[in-house]
């Protein structure tokens, strides 16, 4: 799976899960192109709480994509989870 960030620069600095590819919500519609090479893979979008996260899944859905998550509770429920982050 192919996890997409798409917190503001700000939140992403106060971590982020690894690997993530980092998109901020307000630049998805005109960066959807930078994902076009993960098409056929499942994108798992994170924010704080799922609320934008979701709001990507909505956008990528009408550009074509189909494998497409939100995950429940975002970084937040990450973090209460104890699960690792990167800086």
């Amino acid at each position: 799976a192919v996890l997409l960030g798409v917190r503001e620069h700000s939140e992403w600095a106060d971590g982020h899960i690894a690997k993530a590819k980092h998109i901020p919500l307000g630049q998805l519609k005109n960066r959807v192109s930078d994902l076009e090479k993960f098409k056929g893979k499942p994108i798992v979008a994170v924010c704080r709480s799922g609320n934008r996260s979701g709001s990507a899944c909505g956008m990528l859905k009408k550009a074509g994509f189909e494998n497409l998550h939100n995950l429940a509770g975002g970084m937040i429920a990450w973090e209460q989870a104890g699960m690792p982050k990167e800086k």
